[in-house]
């Protein structure tokens, strides 16, 4: 999808009130801190280093917004946020993060879509079903939510088979996903997925019968706490 490719830095953030107000679709991305997250934004935006990829965990301290769009246009923001369980960051910094999270995927009024990576070898933690907590009100309202199980090369297609189907009991009615940025595999399916996020379609107008004698009908007027067992 040539439309990744066209992603670039925006801004960062390190406090919810420092981002600018976005009216364009904005999907987040979040995951422990080794699930690969910034290596999957750098193989869909084809950009090596776009978000910053460290062999050390927990690097990403900052919300970090890149824009889309093709010819200077913006038409949707990718969000890389901070990792979550990395052991060797203070527990301050994991507790400032962990409300910066929780407050943006509360409260973010442009969040449009938010994908979850997971290593498939793990599955789900307890750590990213608190984070599954913290946005069920939203995606039983409409908001789009994908689990990437990322480092697929690492599992045979018999156990990716079975990955898929347990993790798809409890995505909580989330898509799910196999990804390599190795093999390059669900690159073009994910990139596809994330368009039709940012563009839905928009049902055509319905012609509104005139009634033979009288006038056109008008139309009819018509925050989640997180436990310290299972701290982000």
């Amino acid at each position: 999808m040539g439309w990744m490719h066209t992603a670039r830095f925006l801004t960062t953030a390190a406090q919810l009130h420092h981002l600018p107000p976005i009216d364009v679709p904005e999907i987040a991305f979040v995951g422990r801190s080794n699930a690969g997250k910034s290596t999957c934004i750098n193989t869909l935006t084809q950009q090596k280093q776009l978000a910053f990829a460290s062999k050390k965990p927990g690097r990403t301290q900052h919300i970090n917004l890149f824009a889309l769009g093709k010819q200077g246009v913006t038409d949707a923001v990718l969000a890389d946020l901070p990792g979550y369980g990395y052991a060797a960051v203070s527990r301050t910094d994991k507790q400032r993060w962990q409300q910066v999270m929780v407050n943006y995927l509360i409260s973010r009024t442009s969040l449009s879509g938010i994908v979850l990576l997971c290593d498939p070898r793990l599955g789900l933690t307890e750590l990213d079903e608190a984070l599954l907590e913290v946005v069920r009100p939203r995606v039983e309202e409409g908001l789009k939510f994908l689990v990437l199980l990322t480092k697929a090369d690492k599992l045979t297609r018999s156990e990716q088979a079975k990955v898929l189907s347990i993790t798809r009991l409890q995505a909580g009615g989330g898509e799910v996903k196999m990804f390599s940025a190795l093999k390059k595999q669900g690159v073009d399916d994910v990139a596809q997925l994330l368009w039709q996020w940012a563009h839905p379609e928009r049902p055509a107008p319905q012609a509104q019968a005139e009634a033979p004698d009288g006038p056109e009908a008008g139309p009819q007027a018509g925050a989640p706490e997180i436990s310290d067992q299972n701290s982000l």
